[in-house]
């Protein structure tokens, strides 16, 4: 399976993505050109053939605070630190297993390593659902504990997780 990894584009057909989480779907249906097109919030980018999408992330800017994980050592405790959030994350349930999620997470990786170049960045923030913990963990992201500012709200409650650049296996 070739595909490439690029910005959603207005024109892609997303009515036949099925993930099986349907809150995933949903959004990207619903929500992603919105955001994206309109709002600017965030970004989508899909993992496609140009004909079918195989799995899309959604990234946008966000910053932490020093103290709410344990990198601390080494990096400046008066200000907020610049991160890439990592919003969604989902592959169509036909191509599951076949290392899509993981080339997405790659791709975040390098658009947050052009973010640390080009602005500044630590690193990525993801807030895992309970289910995905194990998921993120297994390419380096660490829980970081309290709740951060614009969590999405849902039950059960996300969990934060935090990837450096720095200490990043993914690359």
């Amino acid at each position: 399976m070739e595909y490439q990894i690029r910005p959603l584009q207005k024109s892609d057909n997303r009515k036949a993505f099925e993930s099986g989480h349907a809150d995933l779907d949903h959004f990207f249906k619903r929500y992603a050109g919105q955001n994206q097109f309109r709002h600017h919030v965030g970004v989508s980018y899909v993992a496609t053939d140009d004909n079918t999408i195989f799995g899309y992330l959604t990234v946008a800017m966000g910053n932490i605070e020093v103290g709410e994980f344990q990198e601390k050592k080494s990096l400046p405790l008066n200000y907020p630190l610049p991160i890439l959030r990592l919003g969604r994350l989902a592959v169509d349930n036909r191509y599951q297993g076949q290392g899509v999620g993981k080339q997405l997470l790659r791709y975040a990786l390098m658009l947050a390593l052009q973010q640390r170049d080009t602005v500044g960045c630590v690193g990525i923030v993801v807030d895992a659902k309970p289910e995905t913990i194990k998921y993120y963990t297994k390419y380096g992201f660490q829980l970081i504990g309290e709740p951060l500012e614009g969590q999405i709200k849902v039950n059960p409650s996300p969990e934060p997780m935090f990837l450096s650049i720095r200490n990043s296996i993914m690359r």
